[in-house]
């Protein structure tokens, strides 16, 4: 390459160096005072970003000198480095959480339960593990106990009003075939006896 063609760029690196150490002259001449005008996050930046600018120069420095700069311990440090930017971005931004699945062990154990209905052991059980279930809940959720007793209670009630209301209706029910019955006997019985009193009176006839 041509010396002279080499001239203007370094011309034009030296105005730009001149202007980076003129916007980074309150960092040079302490960074302590400007870091302790800045919040807690802003200030760990401040602190990353310095030392990951002065570990990239020397990277630069050594690369420039012909060193294996990937070898060498800054390349270490600037891996370091970069672990804290995501550190702070995690923070910025934490990543959404992964939603845990969890298992309804009351619903599982109903499900098994009445599967099972016919074993009385394993059920007997099953229904002590569900209570158990239902007293830990009870427990992390106070409201959710209540509301749950309330909602045991209504269930029950509306299903003895239920009952109740069957067995009314079954005993409406029931007595009127019953009483259709009665009737029909006795209309039988009373077609018999006039049958009985139609020959009776023939064979009087027929005797005279």
């Amino acid at each position: 390459m041509d010396p002279g063609n080499i001239l203007p760029q370094l011309e034009r690196l030296d105005d730009e160096v001149d202007n980076l150490e003129e916007a980074l002259q309150p960092l040079l001449n302490n960074v302590s005072d400007v870091a302790s005008k800045l919040p807690l996050l802003d200030k760990a930046k401040l602190y990353v970003l310095v030392t990951y600018s002065i570990e990239s120069m020397l990277f630069s420095s050594l690369r420039l000198d012909g060193v294996q700069a990937k070898e060498h311990p800054v390349f270490k440090e600037l891996i370091r480095v970069r672990q804290y930017f995501e550190k702070i971005k995690n923070i910025e931004t934490p990543p959404p959480q992964k939603r845990e699945q969890t298992l309804n062990k009351e619903a599982a154990i109903r499900f098994i339960r009445s599967d099972l209905s016919d074993n009385k052991e394993v059920n007997t059980k099953l229904t002590e593990m569900i209570a158990k279930e239902r007293a830990k809940a009870a427990l992390k959720n106070p409201q959710l106990g209540e509301k749950r007793k309330v909602d045991e209670t209504s269930s029950s009630d509306d299903s003895s009003e239920d009952a109740g209301s069957k067995e009314t209706t079954e005993a409406d029910v029931e007595p009127e075939p019953e009483k259709k019955k009665v009737k029909k006997d006795k209309k039988e019985k009373k077609e018999k006896k006039d049958k009985k009193q139609r020959k009776g009176k023939k064979s009087k006839k027929s005797s005279k």
